[in-house]
C-alpha cells in the first residue's frame, strides 16, 4: 500500500483543543490541537456506535465521544478500558517555521 504524504492546512486553523475535519479518499478524518500545540489525527469515527469524534472534547491527550463517554488516545487511537476498540490513526507533520500541517495516509 502507498502512503501519501499531503498538505492539509495551517495549525492556526485549528483552536487548541478543538478540531478540523476532512476527506480524504472517502474517509472522513479528524484533526485534533491538543492544549500544548500538537496536531494529531484518527478517523472520525468512534468504534462502539460511529460517533463524531470531531465533536468530542478534547482533555489531555484523549478525546471524549460525544455519544457515549468513551474515551480514545489520540497518539494510539486506542479506547480507554473499561471499554475496548481502536480507530485508525494517521501520521501528521507540522512545519514549525511555516505551520504546515501534513498528513500521510
Amino acid at each position: 500500500m502507498t502512503m501519501t504524504k499531503m498538505h492539509v492546512g495551517n495549525v492556526a486553523e485549528i483552536d487548541r483543543k478543538g478540531s478540523r475535519t476532512l476527506k480524504v479518499n472517502g474517509l472522513d478524518i479528524a484533526l485534533f490541537r491538543l492544549s500544548d500545540g500538537e496536531v494529531l489525527a484518527v478517523e472520525n469515527k468512534c468504534p462502539h456506535k460511529g460517533g463524531t469524534l470531531s465533536e468530542g472534547m478534547v482533555c489531555g491527550s484523549k478525546v471524549h465521544c460525544p455519544l457515549h463517554d468513551w474515551r480514545i488516545d489520540l497518539h494510539t487511537g486506542k479506547v480507554e478500558e473499561p471499554d475496548t476498540g481502536c480507530v485508525p490513526t494517521f501520521e501528521v507533520e507540522v512545519d514549525q517555521a511555516t505551520g504546515a500541517v501534513y498528513l500521510t495516509i
